[in-house]
C-alpha cells in the first residue's frame, strides 16, 4: 500500500519533531483566529462593517463552505505527508469551530445546535479528506483524476447551476475557485486545461447524485 500511494505522489519529506509540532500549533492559532473573526462580523451591525467588508459580502462568504475547504487543501497539499495534512486539517478544523461557537454562545448569546453539528461532522471527517488530497499533487493518472473531483467540488460551491440556470455565488467564490486552481495545476498548461475541464463535467455530474451543494 505505501509503495502504491508513493506512485501517486513522491516520497514523503521528513521534518524534525519540534518544527512539525510548532507548525501544528501556527496552524491551530490560526484556526482558532478566523473562527473568531468569522463571528464577529456575523455578530457587527451592518452599518459597521467596513464597505469592503459589506461590499463584498464577506460575511456571508465566510459562512459557506468554499473558502474553508480551500484552507483545507492547501494545508494538505503542502504539508509535508498524509499524515501529517490529516493532523494539520484536522486541527485548524478544531480550532475554527471550537472557537467560533465557543465565541456564538458565549460572547453572542447564541448558539445553533442544528448547524453546529454539520461543522463538528465536517470536522471529524476531515482528517480523512486531507489525506486523500495530499495524494492529488501527484503525476499519476489517479492524482489527475482526484484533483479534477477537487476542483468539481470547489466548482459547485462557487456556481450555482440547476438546468438551464447558471450563476457565480460571489466574486470571492470565484476567487477561491481560482486559487485552488493555482494550488493543483499541473506542470504543463494543457493538462491544467484539461484538468479544469474534467473538473466541470464532474462537477455536473455530482449534482445529480450528492443532494447536499456545499455553497
Amino acid at each position: 500500500m505505501k509503495k502504491f500511494l508513493n506512485n501517486i505522489r513522491s516520497a514523503e519529506n521528513p521534518i524534525p519533531l519540534n518544527k512539525q509540532i510548532i507548525n501544528t500549533i501556527c496552524i491551530l492559532f490560526i484556526g482558532i483566529i478566523l473562527g473568531i473573526f468569522s463571528k464577529l462580523l456575523d455578530t457587527m451591525p451592518t452599518n459597521e462593517l467596513p464597505f469592503i467588508f459589506e461590499f463584498l459580502d464577506m460575511r456571508n462568504f465566510l459562512g459557506r463552505f468554499a473558502i474553508w475547504l480551500l484552507i483545507a487543501l492547501s494545508i494538505s497539499i503542502y504539508s509535508n505527508s498524509s499524515i501529517r495534512a490529516s493532523i494539520n486539517v484536522f486541527v485548524f478544523f478544531v480550532g475554527m469551530v471550537t472557537s467560533y461557537y465557543l465565541y456564538s454562545k458565549f460572547v453572542a448569546g447564541f448558539f445553533s445546535r442544528s448547524y453546529a453539528m454539520i461543522w463538528v461532522t465536517f470536522t471529524v471527517i476531515s482528517p480523512i479528506l486531507a489525506f486523500i488530497c495530499w495524494y492529488a499533487r501527484g503525476k499519476s493518472k489517479l492524482a489527475f483524476m482526484l484533483s479534477a473531483t477537487i476542483l468539481a467540488v470547489l466548482f459547485n460551491t462557487t456556481f450555482v447551476h440547476v438546468g438551464s440556470y447558471f450563476e457565480m455565488r460571489s466574486i470571492l467564490e470565484l476567487i477561491t475557485f481560482l486559487f485552488a486552481v493555482v494550488f493543483l495545476k499541473r506542470k504543463a498548461i494543457k493538462d491544467t486545461m484539461i484538468m479544469l475541464a474534467l473538473s466541470v463535467g464532474i462537477a455536473f455530474a455530482l449534482d445529480f447524485v450528492v443532494p447536499f451543494h456545499f455553497g
